[in-house]
């Protein structure tokens, strides 16, 4: 064998800049012993030979022959190093069939979520102003948290949660949300998706009927698909999701989801009427209610609204919260509050199924919301984004009045604008703009089953974009809608 051609061809396939010596030999020889250039049974030269044929330090062939051996490659002897059989075999052309390269077939039918870290310019909804969070406050926190970290608190948590963060959370949203809870309700998760997860898993079983807004939240309908439910959609309009009393006689439920504070993606605001009578049938029908309070922190005309966790004793609702939006998404830490009778039950299977963890991140956490550096930072965003969505609108009405009209701008972080004229296809229209660098959503995309549901327009998130960048990105969606309205008016 010749290993000088043989290190030569193998530096000439490959770009080996910045390598050692030692590192460009034993890659090679590995990959010569792999394809089987180097057969089973072959001796390698002595160290000190093949150290003078490459002219490398012989320290560099003796590194390469261990970290050969210690991967199995090779074995040594008393006259030298042996390429091992086994790796010709490892190597060989398998009778067996390949792979599948396919998940399972309940996969397939789970609907393919968007990737929410790739959409954050234009009107990317769901995105929070992330240049504006106090990152210096937060490091010092997670600084405290680290310092004061037990060595019992490296293991695995508690499934439900760090105590000091339910108990802060806990005070945190009867104050501010008028949730009825204790700390023995909470449970934190890695965010909504992971609790709309348990949710599925946990409280219903496979076949049984779940009610979801139409339109409605992509995460909710993968969620109930992944957990083989039967997913119903229930119409939404301008006061939120409107069952028909058919739907309760012949679609009975065991879950309702529902995003009453904010509708997703429409923006409306369930009436107080509609939630209490939500309320009672859910009652009446043995379900449960899970109300995704995504943004409700946010609110640009008038008070916060409360809950519907809290407007009735023993409210049959799971309340699910995240701090992605009020916080920053990689922080992934949600949180549920259930039912008093279901909080044992669910804490059960939690210690059955999961381990709890980021225990660090949620006592600083908890200590954000004690030192009431959470409140601070949520009415500077409230007064940021309610700027942002006044120039939003200004520019919609100003560019694209002529068009369609504006929803649900009074609360959180997007508004919806749908169109006057059902025959533009919101759908070609996002595309076209996503060539143009703005992203915004489609209504229609979030329809809940087969069939029109009235929503057909734009899905505008407004929080991380700057109010002077605004005006334009309107004029260009503007220019986009006014090019579609003029070709079907061409005969």
């Amino acid at each position: 064998m010749d290993f000088v051609l043989l290190i030569d061809q193998f530096s000439q396939a490959r770009d080996i800049r910045g390598w050692s010596r030692q590192r460009v030999l034993h890659e090679c020889l590995r990959e010569a012993i792999r394809s089987g250039k180097l057969a089973a049974g072959t001796r390698l030269p002595a160290s000190r030979a093949l150290a003078l044929e490459l002219s490398v330090a012989r320290n560099s062939v003796l590194y390469a022959y261990d970290q050969l051996a210690t991967e199995g490659f090779t074995r040594p002897d008393r006259r030298g190093t042996v390429v091992m059989s086994m790796c010709a075999v490892a190597i060989a052309p398998l009778a067996a069939p390949p792979l599948r390269a396919a998940l399972s077939h309940r996969s397939g039918g789970v609907r393919v979520l968007t990737d929410p870290g790739g959409l954050t310019s234009g009107f990317a909804p769901g995105m929070p102003a992330l240049d504006e969070f106090p990152v210096t406050v937060w490091r010092r926190m997670l600084d405290r948290a680290w310092r004061n970290t037990r060595i019992d608190l490296l293991n695995y948590g508690d499934p439900s949660g760090e105590a000091s963060l339910r108990a802060a959370l806990a005070d945190y949203l009867r104050a501010a949300r008028g949730v009825d809870c204790d700390p023995g309700q909470v449970f934190i998760t890695s965010g909504t998706q992971a609790s709309l997860d348990m949710c599925a898993h946990a409280l219903a079983d496979a076949g049984d009927t779940v009610w979801i807004e139409n339109p409605g939240y992509a995460g909710a309908r993968a969620a109930m698909q992944a957990a083989q439910l039967e997913i119903i959609g229930i119409p939404t309009d301008a006061h939120g999701i409107h069952p028909a009393a058919t739907d309760w006689q012949h679609h009975r439920p065991r879950l309702i989801y529902t995003t009453p504070s904010h509708q997703y993606p429409t923006g409306s605001v369930l009436s107080l009427e509609r939630r209490l009578g939500l309320i009672a049938g859910a009652r009446a029908a043995g379900a449960l209610i899970i109300e995704d309070d995504y943004d409700s922190e946010f609110r640009h005309d008038g008070p916060p609204l409360p809950a519907m966790q809290g407007l009735a004793p023993d409210a049959p609702v799971v309340y699910l919260g995240t701090f992605s939006k009020t916080m920053f998404p990689a922080l992934r830490i949600g949180f549920m509050v259930t039912p008093r009778a279901l909080a044992e039950p669910l804490r059960a299977w939690l210690t059955r199924s999961a381990h709890g963890g980021r225990s660090a991140e949620q006592l600083a956490l908890a200590q954000f919301l004690r030192d009431g550096q959470f409140a601070l930072h949520l009415r500077r965003m409230r007064r940021l984004y309610r700027q942002r969505r006044d120039a939003l609108v200004a520019a919609l009405e100003l560019h694209m009045g002529f068009a369609g009209s504006v929803h649900g701008g009074s609360a959180g972080m997007h508004l919806a604008f749908q169109f006057h004229e059902a025959r533009l296809s919101d759908t070609a229209l996002s595309a076209q703009a996503l060539e143009k660098g703005i992203v915004a959503p489609a209504l229609s995309a979030h329809a809940t089953g087969a069939g029109a549901n009235g929503w057909n327009g734009f899905m505008l998130g407004y929080a991380q974009v700057p109010a002077p960048q605004i005006d334009a990105l309107v004029r260009g969606l503007a220019m986009l809608v006014h090019e579609a309205i003029a070709g079907l008016k061409k005969p």
